[in-house]
């Protein structure tokens, strides 16, 4: 009987072991194709003429499986802005297939979860196109700070990386971060950052007290628009910027569910939570706000980004989103990782797909 058994046991794992064998030889055909497919049809050159942006982080500060920390890259034509570099932009910029060519960084203020990627997105960069140059980086003052930390951070790594592969596939010239601050003209709102290939991006001041200077930007290219508020609580200049733009990319704070995280913490006794908790409600905007602004100002679509809290339940997005579809009735999305949003040139199409699947 025992040495049934053991014969059982031998013809089991001979079966499971062919099993996996094959399993993994189909697998790594998939993923042959998979490469070969991605490897041929990078994802820019393949984008229609137009605006498109693509959302490679849509959440803020707080830990979130689905939304990794503000980033949003905006492609007009055949070139790459990316606005913000929270947690995890680099890694999930890679999984968009958004890295192989060169881009430009924006900042829109020097809050941690804005920031916290740069040096992973710099070194993505650098590893993932043929460059001679450092990664550009604008932004509002205090940026050269910035860009000159996270150089020297990564100096040893860059030293390293160029000494194994060789300056041919790493040259020193490229690594890093060259900064490009940029100051408001004296009694104005807004300042011209970028005007190149047909795509023309614009600051605006915004309301974060206090942190300031803190900014939004607006991208126009050859008759498609799109704002991207930042951070703000509610801002007349925000409106006054994305007056009929086509699309409104906006934060969106939820009080209902802060509230909630804020109550369970006087509960536990952790009064230090609470208190952020409540603090942070005064300089972000509510969907329901963010919609209003969409309504009056005729924008074609909204987009809700920088969603606070985390919704960890697709059910939430209802109390997340309060009368926010009532104030406003055109197209609004939540934004979540990998979502691309693209506006061609030509006509006023606004289409939502995704890159991560």
């Amino acid at each position: 009987m025992k040495r049934v058994f053991i014969g059982l046991l031998v013809v089991a794992a001979l079966v499971l072991g062919g099993a996996y064998a094959v399993r993994g030889k189909i697998a790594f055909k998939i993923m042959e194709r998979r490469l070969a497919t991605a490897m041929a049809n990078p994802v820019i050159p393949s984008l229609p003429d137009g605006l498109h942006v693509a959302v490679c982080g849509a959440g803020g500060p707080f830990p979130d499986h689905d939304r990794g920390g503000p980033c949003t890259a905006v492609i007009a034509g055949k070139r790459m802005y990316v606005v913000d570099t929270g947690e995890a932009a680099g890694r999930t910029m890679g999984r968009m297939g958004l890295f192989g060519g060169d881009f430009v960084v924006l900042l829109t203020h020097l809050h941690s979860d804005h920031i916290d990627g740069l040096g992973n997105v710099a070194l993505q960069r650098w590893g993932g196109g043929a460059l001679t140059t450092p990664l550009r980086l604008h932004g509002p003052a205090g940026v050269e700070r910035v860009a000159a930390g996270f150089t020297e951070a990564y100096a040893l790594d860059s030293t390293y990386r160029t000494a194994h592969h060789g300056p041919t596939i790493m040259p020193p010239s490229a690594a890093g971060i060259k900064a490009h601050g940029f100051v408001f003209p004296e009694g104005q709102d807004s300042v011209v950052v970028l005007e190149e290939d047909g795509v023309k991006i614009t600051a605006f001041k915004v309301n974060h007290g206090p942190i300031d200077p803190a900014v939004g930007y607006r991208f126009d290219y050859k008759g498609r628009s799109v704002v991207i508020s930042g951070d703000t609580a509610p801002s007349p200049v925000v409106a006054k910027y994305a007056k009929g733009v086509d699309l409104l990319v906006h934060e969106a704070l939820s009080p209902t569910l802060v509230n909630l995280i804020r109550e369970a913490s006087l509960k536990s006794g952790n009064a230090k939570r609470a208190q952020i908790m409540q603090d942070i409600q005064n300089y972000h905007t509510t969907p329901w706000a963010a919609a209003a602004i969409a309504r009056d100002d005729k924008v074609g679509a909204l987009l809700l980004n920088h969603v606070i809290p985390p919704l960890p339940l697709k059910a939430l997005e209802g109390p997340f989103l309060g009368d926010a579809r009532t104030v406003y009735t055109g197209p609004l999305w939540i934004a979540r990782d990998g979502d691309l949003i693209s506006l061609p040139v030509g006509d006023r199409t606004i289409t939502r797909s995704s890159l991560l699947h």
